[in-house]
């Protein structure tokens, strides 16, 4: 073990933080069992040659021990209170086993990237402790800096001041020792935590919000006893030329101090610092949560961490459903580009709409769902699905996104409904379910617009054994190769009239109006195709591998 590595700081970052900083280009989370908010007070380099143990809170980063040789270092990592332990994996097969001994050790166990080096994820984690400050546990950093910030202020300007957002959303307020100090606008923005928009409207009448959206200075709001507002000031915290939100001062008991505007100024400053990291911190946990959940969809990360990380119950049934658009989509047989309204065409419309369109109309019906896209589809995971919820009823929350896709978009969407599944650990299948009825639909030319698995069973099950076929090309009949071969070099229909007509059931009539000829045109047709190849369709085996093969693509 590093001494002066194992040595914890004075500093902590949660897991979760952590996992940001280093992002999932360097690492993935395979078990979480305490959660992804564990403190992480120290980093450790363990060499094989150390003696498998950790300090309270330390991530161990085991270094030389790959795969299951990382077992003694995790066990000595959860009888130590180690927070978690980094190693390397050898092949995708370690994971379930490592995980499983990580969650009976309690400890939170992270992969590095093959390609990854240790001293490169040693400098990240070091460098984010550094940066962390201390801080008291179960309070964001984030949150006890705008409060703090707002009661400074309120002391360097004798006022009462609150902190919004650009939606006037208000983050942080300053503490006032006297009710009667507050005007109603102040208690009222407080108590619903956004500005009443009779208020609001008034400061709009006044120009102030255009002021603050196209200023940097301080301006001031005359008291207007009959609307109950005293006093203020306000300033305008930016980034460049956005705006992030305003820092308002209201005069209480006692004026405000002659250096309030200055002091403003001072703390839009540093208020639009903790803005500015509030909103990439914001996106660093929506793209740890796109991570998690693509690792949980195919299966190489264990339900666990995402449980964890949004609070999920993974012992309750879940679902995946699936979902195909493209600029054009074939629907039985025929090929049709559609134009969205506006005269749009489909092409242009980007994947965020399709997606944008998914997430709005299946949260309405489950407000855990979780959207994202896996090129060239959308998959939604539905977690924790409430009793009564059954195949029918997903069938029909397909359904209504298909047909909004159609009327918003203008877009033919597929879906597919993945089985149920008891938990989240199970969601791998249902999303595999899913993948074999899109495919299906899409090499099958299903006409229908939504499908779950029994609905067109003997179609997935016939696209996946020319799957089959189509991967072993030395199993094809050369008979049938030569008659494809045959048309294309005098582009000839014979292949595609057989087909026609072992589809047909034999109906000489029906194969002859689906393919527009004479029956007797037909016959001709079939006659020349065994006389080319030789082929005898009244045996059963012979037409039975005429009609699978004839499904295929030609060879090269």
């Amino acid at each position: 073990m590093d001494p002066a590595a194992g040595s914890p700081t004075a500093a902590s970052i949660g897991l979760r933080q952590l996992l940001m900083v280093l992002g999932d280009s360097l690492v993935e989370v395979q078990a979480a069992p305490a959660g992804l908010d564990v403190e992480i007070r120290g980093v450790s380099l363990l060499d094989p040659e150390d003696p498998p143990t950790a300090q309270p809170g330390e991530l161990v980063l085991v270094i030389g021990a790959r795969g299951r040789a990382a077992f003694p270092a995790l066990r000595a990592a959860g009888r130590d209170g180690a927070a978690a332990v980094v190693v390397k994996l050898d092949g995708p097969g370690q994971a379930a086993a490592l995980s499983e001994t990580a969650a009976e050790a309690g400890v939170a166990l992270l992969s590095l990237r093959s390609e990854a080096r240790w001293e490169q994820v040693n400098a990240l984690a070091r460098a984010a402790l550094d940066d962390a400050p201390p801080g008291e546990p179960g309070m964001g950093a984030e949150e006890g800096d705008l409060f703090s910030l707002a009661q400074t202020t309120a002391i360097l300007t004798s006022g009462i001041v609150s902190i919004e957002d650009a939606a006037n959303r208000v983050l942080a307020y300053s503490r006032t020792t006297d009710s009667d100090e507050a005007d109603d606008l102040r208690r009222r923005s407080i108590l619903g935590w956004q500005g009443p928009e009779g208020y609001l409207a008034k400061l709009r009448e006044w120009g102030v919000f255009q002021h603050l959206h196209s200023s940097d200075e301080v301006i001031g709001i005359d008291s207007h006893p009959e609307l109950g507002i005293r006093r203020r000031l306000a300033v305008a915290i930016r980034s460049g030329d956005r705006q992030l939100g305003t820092i308002w001062v209201q005069e209480g008991s006692i004026p405000l101090s002659d250096r309030s505007r200055q002091a403003l100024l001072g703390a839009a400053r540093v208020a639009a610092l903790h803005l500015v990291r509030r909103r990439r911190e914001l996106s660093d946990d929506v793209t740890l949560t796109r991570t998690l959940l693509a690792g949980l969809l195919d299966g190489s990360t264990g339900p666990q961490p995402l449980a964890t990380h949004l609070g999920f119950d993974a012992t309750r049934p879940a679902a995946v459903l699936g979902f195909s658009h493209g600029t054009t989509e074939a629907y039985g047989t025929e090929e049709t580009a559609y134009e969205a309204p506006g005269g749009v065409a489909a092409p242009e419309l980007t994947h965020s709409e399709v997606t944008n369109l998914v997430s709005v109309h299946i949260a309405a019906r489950h407000r855990s769902a979780l959207v994202t896209q896996v090129d060239p589809r959308i998959y939604v995971l539905l977690p924790q699905l409430p009793r009564g919820v059954d195949t029918d009823t997903l069938r029909g929350w397909t359904q209504e996104i298909t047909d909004a896709a159609r009327r918003h978009l203008g877009l033919p969407l597929r879906g597919s409904v993945g089985c149920l599944v008891p938990g989240l650990g199970d969601v791998p299948e249902s999303r595999r379910e899913a993948d074999r009825i899109l495919d299906a639909m899409v090499s099958a030319g299903v006409s229908v617009a939504v499908a779950a698995l029994p609905d067109i069973q003997a179609e997935v099950l016939v696209s996946e054994i020319l799957t089959l076929l189509s991967a072993r090309p030395e199993i094809r009949d050369p008979r049938l190769t030569a008659l494809v071969s045959h048309d294309s070099r005098h582009q000839g229909r014979l292949a595609e009239t057989l087909l026609t007509y072992l589809n047909s059931f034999g109906d000489i009539r029906a194969a002859a109006a689906q393919l527009h000829v004479h029956p007797n045109t037909l016959r001709y047709r079939l006659r020349r195709a065994e006389q080319l190849t030789g082929l005898d369709l009244s045996r059963p085996d012979q037409r039975l591998l005429a009609m699978l093969q004839l499904r295929l693509p030609p060879i090269g």
